[in-house]
């Protein structure tokens, strides 16, 4: 996906008072998203895909509102917990601790929920008009526990003509789930209740932080294999060039 760059103002963050910034989240009692999200290092993964942080918004856990208005309590608000959206001032979101619709000219382009025992039914209910009402184009919901919170494990729906319409979700072999976010340009995959995403022109998954690591480690077992093996070589082509002159030597001896 490719997306205008723009040189977005500099927005510091002392430039707004706290009255000025959207409240803080209300604590969280479950651990769907540090589960299904940090660990597996989704947004870290998203943000370098596309890459452009000053215009490309990858965060999550942030108050999504069409204006922002002062004394705004977090009862007010809906906090994704992913937001993806293209062509916006990152800084701006940042600094002011919440996205408001009106001062970026557009809704997020992609937000995603996952299940919770807190608050799946709110997902898929009220959060649901509410995203629709804000114009998100994407809407997508997570279950790992494959439809014992949500009615489906995973679930998708797309912005048309002001309603969300359900993205066609698909079997796998290996009784997973995957629909295709437009707006993304990736799958979104439910795999053994684990969410994954795949890109389709690389035909490969984005990286968990775990897969990162496992290859970090793999391509440094390799090197040291090929360090090692270069040396072997190395002494091999010592040992046989001391031979080469030591038989030079002997021959020298006997012709004497």
């Amino acid at each position: 996906m490719t997306t205008k760059q723009t040189a977005p103002p500099v927005y510091a963050q002392e430039k707004y008072a706290l009255e000025d910034q959207f409240p803080e989240r209300p604590p969280r009692y479950d651990m769907q998203n540090s589960l299904y999200r940090e660990r597996p290092g989704h947004m870290t993964a998203l943000a370098r895909h596309f890459g452009s942080p000053d215009t490309i918004l990858v965060l999550g856990d942030i108050p999504v509102r069409h204006t922002f208005q002062r004394g705004l309590g977090p009862q007010m608000l809906r906090y994704p917990d992913l937001i993806v959206a293209f062509g916006v001032d990152s800084a701006e979101v940042i600094a002011r601790h919440g996205y408001a619709i009106d001062d970026q000219g557009k809704p997020p382009d992609f937000v995603l929920e996952i299940a919770s025992l807190t608050t799946a039914e709110n997902d898929y209910t009220y959060k649901r008009a509410d995203y629709a009402a804000y114009g998100i184009p994407e809407y997508w919901r997570f279950d790992p526990t494959d439809g014992e919170r949500y009615p489906s494990g995973l679930a998708g729906d797309r912005l048309v003509n002001g309603e969300y319409q359900p993205v066609t979700i698909h079997g796998t072999k290996e009784s997973g789930y995957w629909g295709h976010s437009e707006g993304l340009n990736l799958d979104v995959c439910w795999e053994d209740g684990q969410l994954r995403l795949w890109d389709p022109v690389a035909r490969r998954y984005l990286l968990t932080h775990a897969e990162e690591a496992e290859g970090r480690i793999t391509a440094e077992a390799q090197r040291d294999d090929a360090e090692s093996e270069r040396d072997a070589e190395r002494q091999a082509r010592i040992a046989a060039e001391a031979r080469v002159r030591q038989l030079e030597e002997e021959l020298r001896r006997r012709s004497q």
